[in-house]
């Protein structure tokens, strides 16, 4: 049996100490209405990519261009990944592989109405119960997801 406690990603390293706060920047430049106007974002922290946004990437094809939602959904899908393997790994049962996808709704006139998180896992000594209650806990208390609050957020948990 697994035991999983909810916060269980704010281990101290090995030497007792808890990690230091990190604030991670991105950066956003748009010019023009919404519906006609483009943008910008920026990975600031990383420095690793700009990528462009419009209204059409956002309500209709992305052409191309992400969107606050896929953006969201990269994060989402990073995060619960990152909380299930950490775990599973404080449960003695490591992952071998973990693969999460988020899908983001995004309703125009609305706004995002829906997170569904799917996530296939190989992990040995674990059965489908376990890693479902795993994944279940995992998608409560991730960061993300915490930050989510006030949407809904459905999961899809299996062993491959």
């Amino acid at each position: 049996m697994i035991r999983l406690t909810p916060r269980c990603w704010t281990t101290p390293r090995s030497d007792g100490i808890y990690p230091m706060a990190t604030t991670r920047t991105a950066n956003a430049h748009w010019e023009g209405s919404l519906l006609e106007g483009t943008g910008t974002v920026s990975l600031d922290s990383s420095g690793l990519a700009t990528f462009e946004v419009t209204w059409p990437s956002r309500a209709e094809k992305p052409d191309g261009r992400t969107s606050p939602e896929e953006l969201i959904a990269a994060a989402h899908s990073a995060c619960y990944s990152m909380a299930l393997s950490h775990a599973l790994a404080g449960a003695g049962t490591p992952p071998e592989a973990l693969d999460t996808k988020a899908d983001v709704t995004f309703q125009p006139g609305e706004g995002i109405t829906g997170i569904h998180l799917t996530v296939r896992g190989t992990v040995p000594g674990v059965d489908a119960e376990a890693f479902a209650a795993a994944a279940e806990t995992a998608k409560q208390n991730c960061p993300v997801s915490k930050a989510l609050t006030g949407t809904t957020i459905t999961l899809d948990a299996e062993l491959a």
